[in-house]
């Protein structure tokens, strides 16, 4: 059974990876298939609290979907070089003809195939008088090593194929060595496997634009988008379930997915939902918020609160709170962090711009760090090629926002946010990205 990966954006927050725990159990349960969940990036300080406070391992870290070694690489039986030929022998009836020879330290020695094997016997043979008289017994009682070929390739199984195409065209080898980042044997892989590798199968959540999307998303098969955000969708070889529906949170949508199948989340699994929804809406007083999401959270804090569960005992309101103080405030954190922690890229009208956001409890911690976070924002803008950047230090207790610019155009002068004597933007009662800032950068670009 292929795995299936549920991935969220890059830059990750914590509905991005509630959504991807919670429809990959959805997946498993329900269609009763092989979805893990992943993360593509690091994660921030509010959702490793969320996930250490409900006891959830963090997601696998998937940054591209360009097939790798590893998706090709079979794990041989093997043989030590001084075995006899015989066990080698009995390794390669069952593989095809092929059988691994490795050194006791777990590193490759070589590789015994069909051509070895002649050219061993050639060489035993061949230049001997009445050599041809020789027995196959003592023939397989030769050690291992004699017919082995140890000018077999390597290659590390978590190198992509993509990279090594053109070694893999030259070497005039059938059969391939992987090994593991410490040089021990992890299997063999053919020449045919790799010229066409399987696709990785992908289901993206919290997000359906490319720019960010995990990378070479174009090799793998992408199976379903379920998103809340404006379209940006990325082409597809054939039709696709594709959601996207105006709410709050993408876990909004994966608990009605799991109501929907009669099922009922995992008291841990209903809390990081319940923890993805109440981080989007701001505890449900974001203009994002919907009547959907008001029952999504009644329905996973039911799930989520029960006797004996990590949340016994808490309310929505108090593990809202506890939710966004653990990832508020800029003191704790790196410029560089503050500014990239949270950014989404976009284009409109010609220009490359990113949007990134952190919260605090209060604006007027923003004047201690200003200048510092100017400038990793400018960095940061330099460094990814960006014709501006903008940081939204949002205040999650009072909900208004202060906007940092870097390198802004002309046309953003119309901003309707009045400019304050430190160069920052005051954005009252502007705590949502998607529905309250991005909308009004785009109608003035484009």
């Amino acid at each position: 059974m292929p795995t299936i990966y549920v991935v969220g954006h890059v830059n990750p927050d914590t509905d991005s990876i509630a959504s991807a725990v919670g429809y990959a159990w959805l997946l498993r349960e329900r269609d009763d298939v092989q979805a893990v969940p992943a993360r593509a990036g690091s994660l921030n300080k509010q959702t490793t609290w969320v996930l250490d406070r409900l006891g959830i391992k963090p997601p696998r870290l998937l940054t591209d979907a360009s097939p790798r070694f590893v998706a090709v690489s079979r794990r041989m039986d093997t043989v030590t070089p001084s075995q006899p030929l015989r066990d080698a022998w009995a390794i390669a009836n069952r593989t095809g003809g092929v059988a691994p020879v490795v050194n006791e330290d777990g590193t490759p020695y070589g590789l015994i195939t069909g051509l070895s094997l002649f050219d061993f016997l050639g060489r035993l043979v061949g230049p001997r008088p009445k050599g041809e008289d020789q027995r196959i017994c003592d023939f397989l009682a030769r050690p291992a090593a004699e017919a082995c070929d140890t000018s077999v390739p390597r290659f590390r199984a978590d190198t992509h194929i993509r990279d090594a195409l053109n070694r893999i065209l030259r070497e005039e080898h059938n059969f391939f060595l992987v090994v593991d980042d410490q040089g021990r044997y992890h299997g063999v892989c053919r020449q045919r496997d790799l010229l066409n590798p399987p696709r990785l199968q992908v289901v993206l959540v919290d997000h359906n634009e490319p720019s960010q999307a995990i990378g070479a998303l174009e090799e793998a098969e992408l199976l379903e988008v379920l998103d809340h955000h404006r379209l940006g969708n990325p082409h597809t070889r054939a039709p696709i379930r594709f959601t996207v529906d105006v709410v709050g949170s993408t876990s909004t949508l994966v608990s009605e997915r799991i109501a929907e199948a009669g099922l009922s989340a995992p008291p841990e699994i209903a809390g990081l939902l319940l923890a993805g929804l109440l981080s989007d809406t701001l505890i449900l007083t974001s203009p994002t918020t919907t009547e959907r999401d008001q029952q999504a959270a009644e329905r996973l804090a039911r799930w989520a609160f029960i006797i004996g569960s990590p949340l016994e005992g808490e309310s929505i309101q108090s593990f809202g709170e506890a939710l966004l103080a653990a990832g508020a405030g800029l003191a704790s954190r790196d410029p560089d962090e503050v500014v990239s922690t949270d950014l989404k890229l976009y284009e409109a009208g010609g220009f490359h711009f990113a949007i990134a956001q952190a919260e605090v409890t209060s604006l007027v911690q923003l004047d201690e760090y200003l200048e510092a976070i100017q400038k990793a924002l400018d960095e940061l803008r330099e460094h990814r090629g960006l014709d501006f950047a903008i940081l939204m230090v949002t205040d999650v207790v009072r909900g208004s926002s202060r906007l940092v610019l870097s390198n802004p155009p002309e046309v953003l002068n119309d901003l309707p946010y009045p400019r304050l004597p430190d160069g920052t933007r005051m954005a009252e009662g502007v705590v949502s990205r998607k529905k309250q800032l991005l909308p009004v950068v785009l109608g003035l670009l484009e």
